[in-house]
């Protein structure tokens, strides 16, 4: 379809974000969904990035996803793999999923499988392991992999079998409708979420007489120990949702939002597949007793396609809660955060309404021209990692894309429209 005007496109991309249906159906090994997860082959987050110039906690990551497959016996033997180009990486992106932090997903891991039943496409996300020493942040002790095989072999089927006893699945813009009125963002807090699931599920699982008891309880206690759980269906959620929407190829809204450590990507509706890239900030916040900003990683995770949507810092003001715990002062600050993306964004999504913003919608559909125009960045609520692999989260923060990211889309963008031919 042609649209005469970028701002005529761009509302159609926003339109076909919010007319989305998203629906959690299905907990499945990743490789049944994503038919490039063979053996020796990992996604990670982020635009396109050699093993080498990773960070250590994503090198960490891909250490303990290959020593979870199985490929190796120990450490050693996986670094020579992957220091010998024996492992083919693929960004997480680029096949229909997101990755939080290092984003590393292997074949038998599970994931979510949320379908846009409005537009028929399908996104995955692993499932989130908790807080502590964990995989996504380049833990890979014995206890993270004993922890990830028991993902695979009982967290993801009880799910997976809870799931099906629904006749649709769940439908998530309900959940977060419910969540965002109970002051959840969906990057940093997603308690609210996170139990609207578990009250969701739990008679299913409870009813589940052909899985053992001692498994339905250990499920149902990780989901209430989990306050994070959410997090990664709201991020295969959005990949859906902005995926749908990334179908009109038209316009200047930013489709995805992601970082390696090395590099921040971003695409826009008009450029299709291209990434835009420029090197990555560290976040800004605050760090756990014992850690300082000398420790931090660089920005890591595709988690930030939450604010494409959106949601996380885009509606700080719908967690007043989280301000103080990134970092980023109380009420009124959160109140100027969620204004200032109000100017950069194409309007409020009337699904996610805000109480405490005057019952506005979540500001949705970032503008890359309203960026470069403005100076305002889109506010993205993060965890910092440690920069060595092994100590995991230090803290949490907010943290801003560079700006040449949208500069050279909307440049790239006013040169496929001939404005400087």
């Amino acid at each position: 379809m042609a649209y005469q005007t970028i701002d005529e496109a761009n509302k159609a991309v926003v339109q076909k974000m919010i007319g989305s249906a998203p629906f959690l159906t299905d907990v499945v090994p990743a490789h049944t969904v994503i038919p490039e997860l063979t053996e020796h082959v990992l996604l990670h987050a982020g635009p396109p990035i050699k093993y080498e110039n990773m960070t250590d906690p994503m090198q960490g990551s891909c250490v303990g996803a290959i020593l979870f497959e199985g490929w190796a016996d120990d450490e050693q033997g996986a670094r020579e793999l992957l220091e010998n180009g024996k492992i083919t990486f693929i960004p997480c992106h680029h096949v229909n999923a997101v990755g939080p932090m290092g984003g590393i997903t292997s074949m038998n891991m599970p994931v979510v499988v949320v379908v846009n039943k409005e537009h028929g496409n399908e996104a995955y996300c692993t499932l989130n392991e908790g807080i502590g020493a964990v995989l996504r942040f380049g833990s890979y002790s014995d206890q993270v992999l004993t922890r990830l095989h028991w993902m695979k072999d009982v967290l993801g089927p009880v799910l997976s079998k809870a799931l099906k006893t629904m006749d649709e699945g769940l439908n998530v813009n309900v959940l977060v409708a419910k969540a965002i009125a109970m002051g959840d963002e969906f990057h940093q807090r997603n308690i609210a979420a996170s139990l609207a699931f578990l009250k969701e599920v739990a008679p299913a699982i409870t009813s589940l007489e052909d899985v053992e008891l001692e498994k339905r309880e250990e499920v149902m206690q990780f989901l209430a120990d989990t306050d994070q759980f959410f997090l990664n269906v709201a991020m295969a959620t959005a990949k859906a949702m902005t995926d749908a929407a990334r179908t009109i190829e038209h316009g200047t809204i930013v489709t995805a939002m992601c970082r390696n450590g090395e590099n921040f990507g971003i695409r826009i509706a008009g450029m299709g597949d291209e990434w835009f890239t420029a090197p990555v900030n560290t976040p800004q916040g605050l760090y756990f007793t014992g850690y300082s900003a000398e420790d931090a990683n660089t920005d890591i995770g595709d988690s930030a396609i939450t604010e494409t949507i959106g949601v996380g810092g885009m509606a700080m003001i719908a967690a007043p809660a989280v301000t103080r715990f990134v970092g980023s002062g109380g009420f009124n600050d959160a109140l100027e955060t969620s204004n200032n993306m109000a100017e950069i964004t194409e309007q409020e999504n009337p699904n996610f309404i805000i109480p405490t913003w005057d019952f506005k919608g979540a500001p949705t559909g970032i503008d890359a021209r309203k960026v470069v125009e403005s100076g305002i960045l889109p506010v993205i609520n993060t965890g910092i990692a440690h920069k060595v692999a092994g100590f995991g989260q230090i803290g949490a923060g907010t943290v801003n894309p560079p700006i040449e990211c949208f500069e050279k889309a909307i440049t790239a963008y006013a040169e496929k429209l001939g404005f400087n031919a």
